[in-house]
């Protein structure tokens, strides 16, 4: 028990020798780096949804047939990934 309690306060005292601002700043460099690791595989998940979009386009020369076939697309691999 002493000795959880040796680490406990050596833990913290080290702690106490960070400045704050380092914390936040590492705790705010976390948060961005999930929210970046996050949109990167939405974007990824969506790109055969654009292809079949463009394709789409191209062929009809319609923007309204071109995101009924991405929204289509996105859901099915949305559902897929469920």
């Amino acid at each position: 028990m002493d000795f959880a309690l040796a680490v406990i306060c050596a833990f913290l005292s080290f702690l106490e020798s960070i400045p704050q601002l380092d914390i936040v700043a590492l705790v705010v460099l976390i948060i961005i780096g999930i929210i970046i690791i996050l949109f990167i595989r939405l974007l990824l998940m969506l790109i055969p949804a654009v292809l079949i979009a463009i394709v789409v386009w191209f062929f009809t020369n319609s923007l309204f047939w071109a995101g009924i076939a991405f929204l289509v697309i996105a859901a099915l691999s949305v559902l897929k990934k469920l």
